[in-house]
């Protein structure tokens, strides 16, 4: 099996990219979802060095356009990005809820495994902030097991206030030491954003206006500024509604070496699913699939969690990222909330960095693209050309994505490594 390996990325500034009118309502779109999926794709194949002509096939992650932004049959309009030589090419929409990034470089990748393909392009997009927090909570919902949770008003702050609750109750954390460890994380992000200029919170913006970069200033926060959504989560303990677009070029690493280019190599890779009602799951504290996809990834890659040097986790809430670093095994289970309250997982750590992008909670969360940026600011990261925060112990060899659709059901861990 051919290896294959990134070659270019692209990430677009991350924010509420509309304008709204307080006394009407009227919401004005200032960069549409056909903006940001043009402007992504030719991002990465301009950073790539790649010509258009040169892809085999498009593959586009966007979780629910249909909804969010009255577009169905998204891929298609990827023709743009180069109509000259784009056009006749296959385009696909993949759709797995927040991990619909991951899985079109992962249903890319396996074109370009299989020689069908010799180079792909990746494109991640949503445009979430056309619609009402009304609208966007339904059209989050239907990524939920409906039936049982989306047509019960179940949100997914409910959902992962279960995931907050089964932790606290398992480790007996309930109360104030689990708000601490969760502003703690939360805090992280924000710091860590701070340095990120295509951040959704980054300088000048709310969480640096209240100065929300440790966790007594996000737990002294008045109620009204950090109300509860679904107990225990609070406002600041969930990430953002966000609009934006990432892409990614991949190749086969023989070519890319051949052809002199910036290559990180995939190496490893784990795709695992939970079951989708959570009524059925044995428990509610630990990610069970995660730490499959974990175990195959790695395994994959043949490395171990030593080996890691930073990771882009799903910290669509909180506690997720408390159960996506147990997951990873760069806590032992029950542990992490404490190693984020010693301070482990910052740029200085000495192992291994967390979100220095500043995590879905800083940098946001355009559903459709959180994977494909995870991957993008990886490999910038890895190649030497970083946005945003850096290690700062030294230059990074080994990164690993641990994104996460639905309610914690679609797992995907990627283990990125980079070419010399």
């Amino acid at each position: 099996m051919s290896k294959v390996s990134i070659v270019g990325a692209y990430n677009s500034k991350f924010g509420s990219l509309v304008q709204r009118n307080r006394e009407t309502g009227e919401i004005t779109d200032l960069k549409s979802i056909y903006d940001l999926l043009v402007e992504a794709g030719r991002g990465a194949l301009a950073n790539a060095g790649v010509d258009a002509k040169e892809i085999d096939g498009v593959w586009v992650g966007s979780c629910a356009p249909g909804l969010f932004a009255n577009q169905e049959h998204l891929a298609a309009f990827a023709t743009e990005i180069d109509p000259e030589h784009l056009r006749f090419k296959p385009m696909t929409r993949c759709e797995d809820a927040c991990a619909s990034g991951t899985v079109a470089l992962y249903d890319a990748l396996y074109a370009v495994e299989s020689g069908r393909a010799k180079a792909a392009l990746v494109v991640g997009v949503e445009k979430m902030n056309l619609l009402d927090t009304k609208g966007v909570t339904h059209a989050l919902a239907t990524c939920s097991y409906w039936p049982e949770e989306g047509a019960n008003a179940v949100s997914f702050p409910c959902l992962f206030a279960e995931y907050a609750k089964g932790y606290g109750a398992h480790y007996k954390l309930e109360g104030e030491p689990l708000a601490r460890m969760l502003a703690t994380v939360a805090a992280l992000g924000y710091v860590n954003g701070l340095d990120n200029p295509l951040a959704h919170f980054g300088k000048g913006g709310p969480s640096d206006k209240l100065g929300l970069v440790t966790a007594e200033a996000i737990l002294n926060l008045p109620a009204e500024k950090n109300p509860v959504i679904a107990e225990p989560l609070r406002l600041h303990d969930c990430s953002l509604v966000t609009d934006g677009a990432a892409a990614l070029v991949i190749m086969r690493t023989e070519d890319a070496v051949k052809a002199g280019k910036k290559a990180v190599e995939i190496a490893g890779i784990g795709h695992v699913n939970e079951r989708l009602p959570m009524s059925v799951r044995p428990n509610m504290h630990e990610l069970m699939a995660g730490k499959e996809a974990v175990r195959r990834a790695f395994a994959e890659a043949r490395i171990a969690i030593a080996d890691v040097d930073m990771a882009e986790v799903h910290d669509c809430f909180t506690i997720n990222q408390l159960l996506s670093t147990e997951a990873l095994g760069l806590s032992q289970d029950g542990r992490a909330g404490y190693d984020y309250l010693e301070g482990r997982f910052t740029r200085d750590d000495a192992h291994c960095a967390v979100n220095l992008s500043g995590g879905l909670k800083a940098k946001g969360h355009p559903v459709g693209a959180t994977g494909t940026s995870m991957h993008a600011l990886l490999y910038k990261q890895l190649v030497g050309e970083a946005i945003g925060a850096t290690l700062t112990r030294k230059q990074p060899q080994i990164g690993v994505a641990f994104n996460v659709g639905g309610s914690a059901v679609t797992n995907c861990v990627t283990v990125l490594r980079r070419v010399k």
